[in-house]
């Protein structure tokens, strides 16, 4: 069993705790909450890098390896960090529980080391129209982000 955590901290006051477990190969589990978002859908992403000297932007875009547009978690074509989208409830709290299968925590997808950001509107999952919709899911601002570390 691998684990790894990220804590996550922004603006305005956006904070939480992403906890990650993968069993041998098999699909990562991740879970945790994320608080101070306004109520509805927010763009959740795993970025190229686990470097937030300036902020959320040095974390630079979605992390991508295999040179796809963007998608939803379930789609064929899809960058390795779309992970879609997570649900703020009207207390502002987004409790997170997804199991992807693309992203790993060893080899060569391993999102160890990169940046997780939580964005400031809904992914559109590529569908949107938007000329965004295809690289970032137009999924707006990045409010908050941390660098994805081993925990035991």
């Amino acid at each position: 069993m691998v684990k790894a955590v990220v804590v996550l901290k922004g603006e305005p006051n956006v904070t939480g705790t992403i906890f990650f477990e993968q069993q041998d190969n098999g699909p990562v589990k991740v879970n945790g909450t994320v608080q101070g978002l306004k109520s509805g859908l927010h763009g959740f992403h795993v970025h190229e890098f686990g470097d937030n000297t300036n902020g959320c932007t040095s974390a630079g875009a979605h992390y991508n390896p295999f040179n796809k547009t963007h998608g939803a978690p379930a789609d064929e074509e899809r960058h390795v960090g779309d992970l879609g989208n997570v649900e703020a409830n009207d207390a502002g709290i987004a409790n997170v529980a997804i199991e992807d299968s693309l992203i790993s925590l060893t080899g060569e997808r391993s999102i160890v080391g990169r940046s997780l950001v939580v964005h400031a509107d809904p992914d559109d999952l590529g569908r949107g129209g938007h000329e965004l919709s295809k690289t970032t899911g137009n999924a707006g601002g990045r409010l908050a982000c941390g660098v994805i570390g081993v925990t035991k």
